[in-house]
């Protein structure tokens, strides 16, 4: 009776341990950012990207009224494809690559304050855009240098990494590496493009940065996790992914981004332009079919099992459905002579294919880094169908129609609001300790 409080002393460690913090520590801290590089780099993204879904939001609400009177230095179409393409998605692209890339590349994690900078860099730059949007073109220029600089910095710490690998298996690093250097370049043609008054030349860099470098990063991930993933969670399921499927996918990138620069005067008239018209329906058609097809032999069905699985299969079911969409749009645009839901399938990319992939991703990353189950609970799965039904609206409005403004309208505030949900749920998270104890 005696020993008990003696030992209760010296069983008492002179420093708490992890899972001690974790019980007395609950509160959110600005520190905690720095223990892990996907804490860091996700936080800033969601930062943003809600930042930039709320500003979306007012400028629609600004186009049916006159009541917010919002004025502009900036072409409002122009800020939001730039700030979607390059603002948040990098941000994204680098808690994740500093986080998986070291393991692919069996090399040591980098600090997370080496990545600090750069990654604060482009945060600060992308607010510095939307704010310049309505005061100044050169304060929004100075957004797009800050950003480049930043990206351009996380680029060469990636390179790094990879430069320092032995790993036999480098094929979805170095085309990673690749992709951001394209999108390095792309966003500095955007603000030279800017500087010099060429707005074409400038959606045209932006549409570049899509595809040939935020598509070619998904693709290049989507061909090396979703397989892993659908067998870790179901056993019965082959992690099947020759590389001829990821040669098949950065071929279609890289056709989309040289018919981009065909286009950059717009649509090619004459003969000319009903050949290349009916060769591109065709062949985004054909891309399209073998996307969906490769979703089927991934688990799509299985997949629905699984919130979390599914959320992810159904991403890349939508990659499919948007070139599909696309030829078809070229070939009605043949038979009619016009432009027919000019920016329906580029929608159905961004919001349905890279929001949705971008969601589950980084829920799943989030839940699993944070001592969470790997599982989409009823806010998660909630979340990802109402942002269907954004996508679904957004397509619609692309029509231009007697109601497409109001659609728009709709689209935009259900897009803020599901980002900001998730956004404002998922920065609370990466600000504490994990749940189970453990460091990172």
């Amino acid at each position: 009776m005696t020993e008990r409080p003696v030992i209760a002393l010296r069983v008492k460690p002179g420093k708490p341990t992890a899972s001690e913090r974790a019980r007395v520590d609950r509160r959110w801290r600005a520190r905690h950012l720095l223990l892990a590089p996907h804490r860091l780099g996700f936080f800033l993204a969601m930062t943003v990207l809600v930042a930039a879904a709320l500003w979306w939001g007012l400028v629609q609400l600004d186009r049916v009224s006159t009541a917010l009177g919002l004025p502009y230095a900036v072409s409002p179409s122009l800020a939001h494809g730039a700030v979607m393409t390059f603002g948040f998605i990098p941000l994204f692209f680098s808690g994740f690559l500093f986080t998986a890339g070291p393991k692919w590349l069996g090399v040591q994690t980098l600090g997370t304050r080496r990545i600090l900078a750069p990654l604060l860099l482009q945060a600060l730059g992308w607010l510095l855009w939307l704010t310049g949007a309505h005061l100044h073109g050169l304060t929004a220029l100075g957004g797009l240098v800050l950003a480049c600089i930043g990206l351009s910095w996380m680029s060469v710490l990636f390179w790094g990494l990879i430069r320092r690998s032995r790993a036999e298996d480098q094929v979805h690093a170095r085309t990673v590496g690749v992709a951001c250097a394209v999108g390095c370049l792309s966003l500095a043609g955007l603000g030279s493009s800017l500087l010099l008054g060429a707005p074409s030349v400038a959606l045209a860099c932006v549409l570049t940065g899509l595809w040939g470098f935020v598509v070619v990063v998904y693709v290049s991930v989507a061909h090396r996790m979703i397989p892993f993933f659908t067998s870790s969670a179901m056993p019965r399921i082959n992690a099947w992914r020759p590389f001829w499927v990821l040669w098949m996918m950065l071929a279609v990138a890289a056709a989309e981004v040289a018919a981009v620069w065909v286009e950059l005067g717009g649509p090619l008239q004459g003969t000319a332009g009903t050949v290349w018209r009916l060769a591109r329906g065709a062949f985004e058609l054909a891309a399209g079919g073998v996307l969906l097809w490769l979703a089927v032999v991934w688990g799509l069905m299985h997949s629905l099992k699984n919130r979390l699985l599914a959320m992810l299969h159904i991403g890349f079911v939508w990659l499919g459905l948007a070139l599909a969409l696309s030829g078809v749009t070229q070939w009605l645009g043949w038979m009619q002579g016009t432009s027919v839901l000019p920016l329906g399938s580029l929608h159905a990319l961004t919001m349905g294919c890279l929001a949705s992939l971008m969601l589950a991703m980084v829920t799943r990353v989030s839940c699993g880094h944070s001592g969470r189950a790997l599982v989409a609970d009823e806010l998660a799965w909630s979340l990802f169908w109402l942002l269907q039904a954004a996508t679904l609206l957004r397509i619609v409005a692309a029509a231009q129609g007697a109601f497409a403004v109001w659609l728009l309208l709709a689209a935009a505030l259900l897009w803020a609001g599901v980002m900001a949900v998730w956004g404002v749920r998922l920065g609370n998270w990466y600000g504490r300790l994990r749940a189970d104890g453990r460091p990172g």
